[in-house]
């Protein structure tokens, strides 16, 4: 395959950095969700760790960096997954770690931040104007900045995922990935490619926040002037271009997909997995319920990529979802 920033050797060496706890996540088929998508369905659960979330993967990375360099100090834009896992892997190594946020953030996200010791800075906008506001930081405070889904770390990290995958499932035809960022699906991306080349790569964007599925799309960055979507941990608006760059080498598709999917999606998880998940996390399960004969037939792999939702939002969605 054509060469990405990221290197199969790399991330085969990052396991050795990556605490325990966060790795060989629960692999399984998952049969009381066929009946109703009509296709062969696994999950992979990046939910079962002290962080709810794939994140920490990629902050294990940073901060065993970090943590042999002379600076201690770090700082990040969250919409709450990553702050949550630079705050935990930056406490477990002794780091000063700061995060901005978007007030309108997750509460719950918001407070696991805190409870983790990190220093918490919101700002008013959205996720946009939480990544200027980290990058003034770093620069007026000379410290590393860590930029989801542009430092290899963050991908190679989520890469981890892919080889967990494609060492351990049996064949598959399909792997559906949640698109915010990029570095979960360069990640996972460039392993399935690497190792497993006749599996669709698939990546899945609500339509409310579809900068980086139109940037695909085009083959150039599209950014959008605003989101509108309840998977917050997908809802950027600026496209990395490097981060576009390898995604068009890994991706076979990047869809979209409405938000009454991505409630269905949920519903079905907790009805027929028992898991609760984050809107972001239903992405892959949407897009088989958007176009079913698509998949029909197929074995297809969803990560389930995070769990951090705040509990009214929860119950008034799945509800809504059951009218």
């Amino acid at each position: 395959m054509p060469e990405t920033r990221l290197d199969t050797a790399r991330i085969r060496a990052a396991r050795r950095v990556i605490d325990p706890v966060f790795l060989d996540t629960p692999l399984y088929r998952c049969e009381a969700l066929e009946p109703g998508l009509g296709c062969a369905v696994s999950i992979k659960l990046e939910t079962a760790n002290p962080i709810r979330s794939f994140k920490a993967r990629g902050t294990e990375l940073v901060a065993s960096r970090l943590a042999d360099s002379a600076s201690r100090a770090v700082v990040c834009a969250s919409a709450g997954n990553l702050g949550q896992a630079l705050a935990w892997s930056g406490r477990r190594r002794g780091l000063d770690v700061t995060v901005v946020a978007s007030r309108f953030a997750t509460r719950v996200k918001l407070d696991r931040i805190r409870a983790l010791g990190a220093k918490l800075e919101l700002v008013d906008g959205d996720h946009e104007t939480a990544r200027e506001r980290a990058a003034a930081i770093a620069r007026y405070d000379r410290i590393r900045l860590v930029e989801d889904s542009l430092d290899i770390e963050t991908c190679e990290g989520a890469a981890t995922i892919g080889l967990e995958l494609v060492d351990t499932a049996p064949s598959f035809d399909a792997v559906l990935i949640a698109l915010g960022g990029g570095a979960l699906a360069t990640g996972v991306g460039h392993v399935v490619k690497a190792l497993v080349p006749g599996a669709e790569v698939i990546c899945v964007q609500p339509l409310g926040a579809p900068a980086l599925t139109l940037s695909w799309r085009q083959r150039r960055v599209v950014t959008t002037d605003s989101a509108d979507t309840i998977a917050d941990g997908v809802a950027g608006r600026h496209p990395i271009p490097a981060v576009l760059d390898d995604l068009l080498l890994v991706a076979d598709d990047a869809v979209l997909v409405g938000e009454e999917s991505i409630v269905a999606g949920m519903r079905l998880l907790l009805n027929h997995a028992g898991l609760v998940v984050e809107p972001s996390a239903a992405l892959g399960i949407a897009a088989i319920l958007e176009d079913p004969d698509r998949f029909a037939g197929r074995h297809v792999v969803t990560i389930v990529c995070g769990s951090n939702v705040d509990v009214d939002a929860y119950h008034r969605w799945v509800s809504a979802a059951r009218r």
